[in-house]
């Protein structure tokens, strides 16, 4: 009878909600590496790791070693499509590299994975160039920010030259040759003026940052209006809970307390007289004032826009991955 219910089709408010991931364990996920080989050392990895970042040689086997494999699959097909693209408009030059952002809260590991990912990825015989470039060098210098009225609002995106940034990875993505990127310094805090890093047509270029997946708000005359994650062929967001990047954060600016923030080059020199109490509060004050208040306005909502979430647990091992379907 038709008012009756098939009882193999479940209840609308008992389906499972639809999900545009897959979703992995840890184990699961790092069966996924069949036989791509490690080639990476202790030694390298300790030159790789951030500070107060304790990853280690299971870290890179169980979770980036199967991801530098899915990558090389990913580069290759897009590699194949590119020559056919070129073929079928009948250019003989030109090179497009595979550009992969890197994006997640302040302290949850993003350079770590950013520097694995480059050192695993340089390896495969397709990928040998690989530049990582930070968009800590497109933020604007300290002078400009504070006549703005902006310091205490670094890292959101309006400390950022976000036209800088958009005609850098422009030019990069459209394969010219020798494009320059600012670089920025962590002792000062600032943008070092005169100074650059050259990309020239990589392979593979990975750019990390926290705002790098954050959409542009859409025009309301269908204007073309690019925005950063436009320019990415993949995305990686490392996803962590509040308390765990608190604890990170505090803990990663104590270390700093007792170690660069002693230079008096140091922008964060001041902080080094006070009592190690006086400056976990700093701290847990500049976490909270700022860098809590940016994740929730505008890193973790663009967490949903990435290709693959690595969630992490207390001890800043991988514990979750999610790949977006394609």
């Amino acid at each position: 009878m038709l008012f009756l219910m098939d009882e193999r089709v479940a209840p609308v408010a008992q389906r499972p909600s639809p999900s545009p991931y897959h979703h992995f364990t840890r184990e699961e996920w790092a069966a996924l590496r069949a036989d791509t080989p490690l080639t990476l050392t202790l030694d390298d990895l300790v030159k790789l790791r951030s500070l107060n970042d304790p990853i280690s040689i299971e870290e890179v086997v169980a979770i980036y070693l199967p991801l530098s494999r899915l990558l090389a699959l990913y580069v290759a097909a897009t590699q194949g499509l590119f020559k056919a693209t070129q073929r079928f408009l009948g250019a003989e030059d030109g090179k497009m590299p595979y550009v992969i952002g890197i994006g997640g809260s302040v302290a949850a590991g993003k350079s770590t994975t950013a520097r694995v990912m480059r050192a695993l990825l340089s390896r495969w015989p397709n990928t040998p160039k690989v530049e990582l470039v930070t968009t800590d060098g497109f933020l604007y210098p300290n002078k400009i920010l504070l006549r703005n009225g902006l310091m205490d609002r670094k890292g959101f995106p309006e400390s950022y030259d976000n036209g800088a940034l958009l005609h850098f990875l422009s030019d990069v993505k459209a394969g010219k040759r020798n494009v320059a990127a600012p670089v920025y310094s962590h002792l000062t805090y600032d943008v070092i003026p005169g100074e650059s890093i050259v990309i020239d047509r990589p392979d593979i270029l990975i750019v990390e940052g926290l705002n790098v997946l954050q959409p542009s708000r859409l025009p309301r005359d269908g204007r073309d209006v690019p925005f950063v994650s436009d320019f990415f062929d993949f995305s990686v967001y490392l996803h962590a809970d509040e308390a765990s990047l608190e604890k990170w954060y505090v803990g990663r600016f104590m270390t700093l307390y007792k170690t660069a923030f002693r230079d008096p080059r140091s922008y964060f020199h001041k902080y080094s007289e006070l009592s190690e109490p006086a400056a976990v509060e700093i701290a847990r004050d500049i976490w909270t004032r700022i860098n809590l208040r940016n994740l929730w306005e505008n890193v973790l909502p663009t967490r949903a826009r990435a290709s693959l979430i690595l969630t992490k647990g207390t001890s800043h091992r991988i514990e979750e991955v999610a790949l977006r379907k394609l």
